[in-house]
């Protein structure tokens, strides 16, 4: 495989038209002829260009409404064909095929199109691309003569290497590209698969097809002596970490993502059951240790802190809002230290005031909390395998709520279920929170057995639950009460209402330790296991 290999003809055939005439002149000043289809061909012409028609290589006109005008031995032979092998020469000679030195092709936008609202099943499959991959996989395996180009951010290494090696690309080159182009097709059909096996009935797929691109590598994984890499969806609507803007701190760390990302979750879960009132969440090793709403974001953010202000030092805080410099003030207030803040977005001065105060604190701006993205598939590794299962989306609303035990529940014990409901949801299983109707009080997570999170809860509640002047006090369990001794311990601890999915054959036990006790007992018959 010879190193430099001289650049005589291009076959150019763009959907992304960024920056094609800058790099079409450059290839042409430099003695290129160029090949072009379609839309490329009228673009370049319109310039001032004088691309080769593609019919006029070929010898037949492009037909079927396009869909046909690259798959032809004109094309693909020149592409193919190896320029060491006399066999392969004499028959390029025999049947008047020219070498084609540069394929630069980038694909039928099916992504895009598919992301548009409304698009209907015809739109997209026009927009499935065929002639195009065959020419970037025919290109990236002839490598070793061709150069490949599948993104406008590769013109100006291609116009370089030319300058700098007389009108020739190198091998390094050539097999960068070839590796690009095959993670391009390979991105592209996976796509089309997940949008076919969307468009059938089948939830889980017997083929499931993932399409994630690679965003960067981590400085390493959980742990040091863990390498570590993120991903992207680029498929993916709404708010994530991994689309967010970074205005400032140091690059996001493996952990930092983890947490990060459950703390958006969290906040959009509070934000879905009021959207009018601010809301704040603090994680601790992707577990809540503070949860607060408000009528300010400052006042939000300042009760979520409150929560387990040791457990807060060095983690992550997601706002519902924009952060004001009101609010990064509050945020930046005594000895705090902070990993990462995540908001809607970030005023000027709010942002620079939060830079100040920790150099290294990542600031993330997500964007609105929308409902985009919220559906679809949780995917979780095991060795050998992996697990798929739907999003925990279930929404919590007051209206599903059972009374089982003790007093009715009125409208400020409604809205304390509410938040306990949606906080106990996000932590580790199994899972205890007490709450007050704006805020977090304490939290048990991650336990082998109910009872012990309740006590955890409690400790962490500490007297909290006897002097909130903050309306009831609720207890939520992500499980059923296998027994009342559990919430005898919440019970005991002040908790005048209790909050679980119900379904345990001990239940009556638990609903008669409630009457006895004056404690009101609701049930939400969904249960949130989160392992």
């Amino acid at each position: 495989m010879p190193d430099l290999v001289p650049i005589r003809r291009a076959l150019i055939s763009v959907s992304d038209k960024t920056d094609l005439i800058p790099f079409a002149k450059g290839l042409m000043d430099r003695g290129i002829e160029i090949v072009s289809t379609g839309g490329t061909h009228r673009a370049l012409t319109a310039a001032g260009l004088a691309p080769v028609a593609i019919d006029d290589l070929t010898g037949f006109p492009e037909m079927m409404d396009g869909r046909v005008k690259t798959l032809h031995p004109a094309v693909h032979g020149g592409i193919l064909a190896r320029r060491d092998l006399e066999s392969h020469l004499e028959a390029m000679d025999a049947h008047g095929i020219l070498p084609i030195d540069i394929v630069c092709v980038n694909l039928y936008p099916f992504e895009q199109t598919i992301r548009q609202d409304g698009v209907t099943d015809h739109e997209a499959i026009e927009q499935i691309d065929i002639g195009g991959p065959s020419m970037v996989r025919s290109a990236a395996k002839n490598h070793g003569f061709v150069t490949v180009i599948t993104n406008p951010t590769q013109y100006d290494r291609v116009i370089n290497e030319l300058d700098a090696n007389e009108g020739c690309t190198s091998e390094q080159l050539r097999r960068d590209f070839a590796t690009t182009a095959f993670a391009r097709t390979a991105e592209y059909d996976a796509t089309i698969a997940a949008w076919m096996s969307g468009t059938s009935s089948a939830r889980f797929p017997s083929v499931l097809r993932l399409n994630f691109v690679g965003q960067r590598s981590l400085r390493y994984g959980e742990n040091p002596h863990q390498a570590g890499a993120v991903y992207r969806d680029p498929d993916f609507q709404g708010p994530s970490v991994t689309n967010a803007r970074q205005l400032s701190g140091k690059p996001l760390s493996y952990n930092n993502l983890l947490d990060a990302a459950s703390a958006l979750e969290l906040v959009q879960d509070l934000h879905d059951i009021d959207p009018d009132r601010p809301a704040a969440a603090v994680i601790k090793h992707t577990n809540p240790c503070g949860a607060a709403v408000g009528d300010r974001l400052a006042e939000a953010f300042d009760r979520a802190y409150a929560g387990d202000p040791l457990a807060a030092f060095g983690g992550i805080v997601a706002l519902s809002g924009n952060v004001d410099l009101a609010t990064a003030s509050k945020i930046a207030e005594g000895g705090r230290f902070l990993e990462v803040v995540l908001a809607f977005s970030f005023d000027e001065d709010a942002a620079g005031l939060l830079a100040e105060r920790w150099k290294n604190c990542r600031l993330l701006a997500v964007g609105p909390l929308d409902d985009d993205g919220r559906e679809g598939l949780s995917l979780r590794s095991i060795p050998g395998g992996l697990l798929a299962q739907e999003r925990d989306t279930h929404p919590f609303s007051a209206s599903d709520l059972r009374q089982a035990a003790g007093p009715a529940a009125d409208d400020a014990t409604h809205g304390a279920a509410g938040l306990a409901w949606t906080v106990v949801k996000q932590l580790k299983s199994n899972a205890i929170c007490i709450a007050t109707p704006n805020r977090l009080l304490g939290a048990g997570a991650g336990q082998m057995d109910r009872v012990a999170a309740c006590r955890l809860a409690v400790a962490k509640a500490g007297d909290l639950t006897e002097n909130t002047g903050d309306g009831p006090v609720i207890a939520a369990s992500d499980a059923f009460f296998p027994f009342p001794d559990g919430p005898e311990i919440l019970i005991d601890a002040g908790a005048t209402c209790l909050i679980h999915p119900g379904g345990s054959k001990r239940d009556e036990e638990t609903f008669e330790l409630c009457e006895r006790r004056g404690v009101t007992c609701l049930l939400t018959g969904i249960r949130h296991f989160r392992h």
